[in-house]
């Protein structure tokens, strides 16, 4: 088989960064991901990605479940490529899965049950955040060469980007949509009991902050019966 030439290469990590852009919410862009890696790195079997939640890390994107498999049998142990990738914020390649000392509870299961035999984690990040990891499984012992990195680097920098611009986008909604409700819910008390629209904001904050609720909480339940029946007074 034909390697892609690293012209190739550039033309098909703009190619992806243009759907990336299109396909508007993150789980479609992770999917995408995982699926354009496995087509353009050639040592890559399968691929994942990690992510950094609340709870801890996640698989929120897999081509299998074998991915989904070992991914989860890092978070359990607390080792693997993309543990460590997430923890030092460092790319961390592995040709030989089976003894790599980095990992010696993982590394044998892993091997032996799926078949793993190198592994490629990528961090997915920009100048102003981490997200997780992109991850790149192959059945072959040191399956990635100094090309496979060039285009997986590039692959996931694209990715962060795209992902750093879409919560961006998601979190300036939600504050949209926010200011919006308050205003709602100051509109009602502002005609309802006369209040002037610095006292109706102080109401909302101060139901807000005895009821140990949101503010905008507060304010949707509000919009959303029209009176002040049911919330705690003041």
């Amino acid at each position: 088989m034909d390697l892609p030439s690293r012209d190739d290469s550039v033309e098909a990590a703009a190619t992806f960064a243009r759907d990336l852009s299109t396909s508007g919410r993150e789980p479609e862009q992770l999917e995408l991901a995982v699926a354009v890696v496995v087509e353009l790195v050639e040592g890559c079997d399968q691929a994942g990605v990690t992510m950094v939640s609340p709870g801890g890390l996640e698989t929120m994107a897999a081509t299998s479940q074998l991915v989904t498999d070992c991914d989860q049998l890092q978070y359990e142990l607390g080792e693997g490529p993309s543990v460590d990738t997430v923890k030092t914020h460092t790319t961390v390649l592995s040709g030989e899965i089976a003894s790599d000392p980095r990992w010696p509870r993982w590394g044998p299961v892993v091997a032996q049950r799926y078949g793993v035999g190198s592994m490629l984690s990528m961090l997915l990040y920009t100048d102003h955040d981490s997200y997780g990891a992109l991850n790149l499984y192959s059945g072959r012992p040191h399956a990635y060469n100094s090309e496979d990195i060039h285009v997986a680097h590039s692959l996931a920098a694209h990715l962060a980007v795209a992902v750093a611009a879409t919560r961006e986008i998601d979190h300036r909604g939600l504050a949209m949509v926010s200011r919006l409700v308050i205003g709602q819910a100051e509109g009602i008390l502002i005609e309802r009991y006369k209040m002037s629209a610095e006292q109706a904001f102080d109401w909302l904050l101060h139901i807000s902050n005895n009821s140990n609720r949101k503010l905008v909480d507060v304010a949707r339940e509000l919009v959303a019966t029209g009176t002040t029946e049911g919330l705690p007074r003041r």
